[in-house]
């Protein structure tokens, strides 16, 4: 069995998006409840959040932008920037707290003390752009994880796999001229989704160019179409660039009882996917896949998911 860190803070529960909105607190108690109920908690080493450096997240965003987005936040506005991007007075702090656990639990991988994690934090990330809140993302997490992991630990070669049935506009942006960094989606067709980027002529640029791979997939696809794209398109494309670590934008939200959305991947699909990663991890990268919670609205499907997610990370 694996040792596995799951990082969760109560304090995730804090951002409060109000009483409409899809991403909330409860999402996360979910996770924790299947995890909780599977009793998987005492096969865990559980880590709980920090506050991190800022240079870490300057190292990704506009220092203006953090220190705007602080101050909305501090003045009790319950938007930021777009409409769907609600908030509280603890959203700023939140969102650090979660920027902060992350990097602990890679910090964690790096020394060898866990194998591989999965974070399970909120506000999302995987839309955050440089200067910019998008999505319900206000940092864009695994970017930030993905750069401590080239700026401190020296990792040449990092492969992000990000899975939620949305493209991640801001981590491609973000990497997109990096070839340290390779950015593979599979996610629901920009032309009928959020938020309508993702095309497969998105390759990169300059000295990234080659470095971003999308597979988007049409509306009311399931299981095969997924299976078919990641074996043609990510499997060797990992097996070129021959990642030292991978890190997992996990969204849920592409079930075919999450109704963000129009696509048809069903729980064991999903378990199919992670399979695949785990694999991958061992191949390229001694094991060590972080994998870090993006969207996944659906309540009742969620404790199963993140139980079966955890099961695969811990090779029970």
């Amino acid at each position: 069995m694996k040792k596995t860190g799951f990082l969760y803070d109560e304090r995730y529960l804090l951002h409060d998006t109000g009483p409409y909105h899809p991403e909330i607190p409860d999402r996360l108690q979910a996770i924790y409840q299947g995890i909780s109920e599977a009793g998987l908690l005492d096969d865990l080493i559980l880590i709980k959040a920090s506050m991190p450096n800022v240079k870490w997240v300057e190292a990704v965003h506009d220092p203006e932008y953090i220190h705007r987005f602080e101050e909305v936040c501090f003045s009790g506005k319950k938007t930021f920037d777009y409409p769907d991007n609600q908030m509280c007075t603890e959203t700023f702090e939140t969102a650090m707290l979660a920027v902060g656990g992350i990097l602990d639990t890679a910090d964690r991988v790096m020394r060898g003390e866990i194998d591989n994690a999965f974070c399970a934090v909120r506000p999302p990330g995987h839309h955050a752009e440089t200067d910019r809140a998008l999505g319900f993302c206000y940092f864009n997490n695994v970017a930030i994880c993905a750069r401590y992991l080239t700026d401190k630990w020296q990792v040449k070669r990092v492969g992000i796999v990000d899975f939620d049935v949305h493209h991640g506009n801001g981590t491609q942006h973000i990497f997109e001229q990096d070839p340290k960094v390779f950015y593979y989606s599979i996610h629901e067709h920009p032309s009928f989704a959020y938020p309508g980027t993702g095309r497969e002529f998105e390759t990169g640029n300059s000295k990234g160019h080659g470095f971003t791979k999308n597979s988007p997939i049409l509306p009311g696809q399931g299981d095969e179409e997924y299976k078919h794209l990641m074996e043609r398109d990510l499997f060797p494309a990992f097996e070129r660039f021959d990642p030292q670590v991978i890190l997992v934008s996990a969204g849920f939200d592409a079930h075919m009882e999450d109704h963000l959305a129009d696509m048809n991947l069903s729980t064991d699909g999903f378990s199919w996917i992670m399979e695949r990663l785990v694999e991958m991890a061992e191949i390229y990268a001694d094991g060590k896949i972080i994998s870090v919670l993006e969207g996944g609205y659906n309540l009742d499907r969620l404790p199963e998911l993140a139980k079966n997610h955890m099961e695969i990370l811990l090779q029970k």
